[in-house]
């Protein structure tokens, strides 16, 4: 898995730079290396993320990270309200997502969760078609997966039922999964 080990490298290199403000107290005391490994990924994403800001305005980018950001929510079969509050809190303080009026993306987001919600599998069917409209753009695909990726990490761990998600995503939209570690 050269790939991940390359990842892991940037992830350190970018924890590095930011100086001593990235270490310690975050941690959680005994955790696996992989979930460790994971939130350093999910770091240099959103680090990543945040430097395309400027280019991430589009409504191509706008729907499908809505429909990411929906689809890792129900990765598990089922979006429970206080779920659907701590996602929907998460897209509106995302930075780049600041780019869009916080009310259409709380819209897009839960028509999709109401979708899924409803009949997963054929919600699933519709988002990744959501998600595949931004397949024509590779910066804005990338885009779209890392968003997921910093949605499913938020809570330190990314499940296997997210991991598989994400996966079927990077399908869609043309990209290695092994890209993201996965």
């Amino acid at each position: 898995m050269a790939m991940w080990d390359k990842i892991k490298d940037q992830a350190k290199g970018l924890q590095q730079a930011q100086g001593s403000r990235g270490s310690g107290g975050h941690g959680h005391s005994g955790s696996r290396s992989s979930g460790g490994s994971k939130a350093q990924m999910v770091s240099m994403l959103k680090s990543q993320l945040t430097s395309l800001k400027t280019e991430l305005k589009s409504g191509s980018y706008r729907d499908a990270s809505m429909a990411m950001c929906a689809l890792v929510a129900a990765a598990d079969g089922s979006v429970d309200p206080a779920e659907r509050q701590h996602v929907e809190g998460l897209i509106v303080q995302n930075d780049v997502l600041q780019n869009f009026p916080p009310e259409q993306l709380r819209q897009r987001f839960n028509k999709h969760v109401d979708q899924l919600s409803f009949n997963f599998q054929q919600g699933k069917t519709e988002v990744l078609q959501e998600i595949a409209k931004a397949a024509k753009k590779p910066t804005e695909a990338r885009a779209v997966v890392q968003t997921g990726f910093v949605v499913a990490g938020a809570d330190g761990y990314i499940s296997p039922p997210e991991e598989q998600v994400l996966r079927e995503a990077c399908s869609v939209l043309g990209l290695s999964s092994q890209e993201f570690g996965l």
